[in-house]
């Protein structure tokens, strides 16, 4: 190999992402007047641009109402979006008609967050198994034995095939939108809010076999939550969403070990501490979320933001950052991060009621022992 070749090999080959999102724009028109006419509109996504690469999870966290939902149903054109594009292995989603979509969607497959009303309970498992293949074409011949090796692929027994859904829990519903998700062979899935409608156990049961589906099929995951702490397990890149908006991107690590915008300081506040004896100094939020069918003008955070300044209320900050860490914030150089978030600062915090309610339960032997 000459040089000239080993300066070509050497140059690295870049892999385009999976799903590219680019400006992303939703906005629901409100009836208005006596004859259901006018031009107020909900503002449920505002601008919002990301990729994902195959094999990765992106994390869409925030609020209530944030738009994180409406986004992940625009991502699949379950709704159509106002403006912006989305492009899916290269092809533009937002133009294709509506056979070629329906196609594509194949590979794009959604998790709902109530696993009871997500699935017909008229139909049994095994017909909800089997009907997304006979729709698109596949395992003909062998879809009922496909349809057992999804549910050992989720951790259920093939016999449960012949049950409808109100026989089983709410975990053991969840398992089947998974395997009713992956039915059709994916490449994407949108997971929203799967796991919020379930008890923690549960929770921690349906987030690793999440987990290990990915790592066995390569899938790549939009996951919808508004727990910081379940995302923390599952995410490789997480988006903090405000009002429409993403106002902080950034992979986990950085984003759990050095939060820039304070509306993420104020989630990851919001995580319990499991340890006893560690204090947790929350960021308090005053007021409420502003209407969105009128945002408020500048920063949308500012009417709640402890550090706002007049610009923010004058201008809208621009999402930007350097190496992979992006935030829509004009002065997160000069905010502290909490107390609450710093490396092991709550263990140097001692807490005093408990060590109240210690001395108080320590049985007086106890005390010179």
């Amino acid at each position: 190999m000459t040089m000239h070749d080993d300066a070509v090999a050497a140059v690295p080959v870049l892999t385009p992402p999976l799903l590219q999102v680019d400006n992303l724009v939703k906005h629901f028109p409100l009836p208005r007047g006596l004859f259901g006419r006018g031009d107020a509109v909900v503002h449920a996504v505002d601008g919002v641009s990301f990729t994902l690469g195959a094999g990765q999870t992106m994390a869409l966290v925030g609020e209530s109402g944030c738009g994180k939902s409406t986004v992940g149903r625009l991502l699949l054109r379950l709704l159509e979006a106002t403006a912006g594009r989305v492009w899916f292995d290269g092809e533009d989603l937002t133009s294709l008609p509506p056979a070629a979509m329906r196609a594509r969607r194949r590979e794009m497959q959604m998790i709902f967050q109530d696993p009871y009303s997500s699935l017909n309970p008229r139909m049994t498992v095994g017909q909800t198994l089997t009907e997304p293949m006979a729709l698109h074409g596949l395992a003909a011949g062998r879809r009922q034995e496909r349809a057992a090796e999804l549910l050992d692929l989720v951790g259920l027994a093939p016999q449960y095939l012949q049950r409808y859904p109100h026989e089983f829990s709410g975990g053991q519903r969840q398992r089947i939108g998974i395997a009713r998700a992956l039915a059709v062979e994916p490449r994407l899935i949108v997971c929203d809010e799967p796991v919020s409608a379930l008890d923690v156990s549960i929770q921690a049961q349906v987030v690793n076999l999440l987990q290990d589906i990915q790592r066995r099929l390569g899938l790549s995951y939009v996951f919808i939550a508004h727990d910081l702490a379940v995302v923390k397990h599952i995410a490789s890149h997480v988006a903090v969403m405000y009002l429409g908006q993403i106002v902080e991107y950034a992979d986990k690590e950085s984003l759990f070990s050095q939060p820039r915008h304070p509306y993420t300081h104020a989630l990851l506040s919001a995580i319990p501490l499991p340890e006893p004896g560690r204090v947790l100094n929350r960021v308090l939020l005053q007021g409420d979320v502003p209407n969105p069918i009128s945002p408020p003008s500048g920063c949308r955070f500012h009417t709640r933001c402890p550090h706002a300044q007049q610009r923010c209320a004058d201008e809208a900050p621009v999402l930007t950052g350097e190496a992979g860490h992006s935030v829509a914030c004009h002065f997160w150089r000069d905010i502290a991060l909490p107390l609450a978030l710093q490396p092991d600062a709550a263990a140097r915090v001692p807490n005093r009621r408990l060590e109240q309610l210690q001395a108080a339960f320590l049985p007086k032997d106890a005390e010179h022992a």
